[in-house]
């Protein structure tokens, strides 16, 4: 894999209220940096949310993300040194609610600048079971479109204490990024900002924005059309970081643990899991790359079925099957196909 092309990603937070200024402050520590010169230092928190920086901010930008390659993000514990370097950013790019280290290290490092991904589209509970069939579409497509990138104020719910928290049954789904709607939202939410934190380059930023969003259109129009009619609808994974993905394309997520990707599953969910398993026809376990196999192979042993594997996207490492967000995404698309036996 062409470690390279890593590009981290953060989610952005409140376009509207950013205002971000005062880039100068940064110029010492840049130049010890290796010369960014007066590019915008912004630190993003793991891989999601440094691809949309990265892809937004193109030459504008020096990213950092806090979550190297190869670790489980939910698990990140800071170094001084890294909680040195948020407080030193122009610009932080985060998701609120899935690493709660970095969310304390951003609320205490005075740094006005910082973006919240999760404010920037809105975000739904998915416990184990989503079913695509439970919501209307359209009529979440409409809400999308009224609360969107552009209005903060239709995000306000999602302040303080809401429930983002990750490990916690029944918390908001953090896992906004796995829906390719849901991301070209955030997408253009973070165009936005970028765009008032340096103005200088607005332009840049809104045609690498208006790249990036028609790059994830075509890939939702790849999954709507590849997962049109499959044989079932059903498909197990170990971490339940599927659901707004399954919700978009009218598929049951059935997840053997929550959407702590660390959680143990009860005997009695398993024997659960069983029984769905039969009746719905699934044909596949799914595991993850940045977790344990152990439960998913356990299960599939059990009940005879198939493993396999789907990314949640949380980190790009050689062994992902694929360089970066858009291939990784595609080659899940691969993989829910077969398993799903989609033509």
């Amino acid at each position: 894999m062409n470690v390279r092309r890593l590009i981290p990603t953060t989610a952005v937070a409140g376009a509207v209220v950013l205002g971000l200024t005062a880039l100068s402050a940064c110029s010492t520590s840049d130049a010890a940096d290796g010369g960014n010169g007066d590019k915008l230092k912004v630190t993003a928190s793991f891989y999601p949310m440094q691809f949309l920086a990265e892809r937004i901010g193109g030459e504008h930008v020096a990213v950092t993300s806090l979550t190297k390659p190869g670790v489980e993000p939910h698990d990140l514990e800071l170094t001084p040194r890294q909680i040195g370097s948020i407080s030193e950013s122009d610009y932080v790019l985060y998701l609120k609610g899935i690493q709660p280290a970095v969310d304390d290290a951003i609320k205490q490092s005075g740094v006005q600048n910082t973006v919240d991904a999760a404010t920037l589209t809105t975000l739904e509970n998915h416990g184990s079971e989503v079913s695509g069939h439970d919501h209307d579409h359209e009529g979440e497509e409409a809400h999308a479109d009224e609360h969107g990138h552009e209005g903060e104020e239709a995000h306000e719910e999602h302040s303080e204490g809401d429930g983002h928290n990750h490990g916690e049954e029944g918390g908001a789904d953090p896992h906004i990024w796995l829906d390719p709607v849901k991301y070209a939202e955030v997408a253009k939410g973070v165009g936005k900002s970028l765009e008032k934190a340096d103005p200088d380059h607005a332009a840049d930023y809104k045609k690498n924005t208006d790249a990036l969003v028609a790059e994830l259109g075509e890939l939702n129009t790849a999954y709507e059309t590849g997962l049109k009619n499959p044989a079932t609808k059903t498909f197990i994974t170990t971490h339940s970081a599927f659901g707004y993905l399954a919700e978009r394309y009218g598929l049951t997520q059935q997840g053997i643990a929550g959407i702590d990707p660390e959680a143990e599953p009860s005997p009695a969910r398993i024997q659960e899991i069983h029984t769905i398993a039969e009746k719905e026809k699934a044909t596949t376990v799914f595991f993850e790359t940045l977790a344990s196999d152990r439960t998913a192979k356990t299960l599939a042993k059990d009940t005879g079925l198939k493993t396999g594997v789907l990314d949640p996207l949380e980190g790009i490492t050689d062994k992902s099957q694929g360089a970066d967000y858009i291939e990784v995404m595609e080659s899940n698309l691969a993989a829910l196909q077969k398993a799903l036996g989609a033509k």
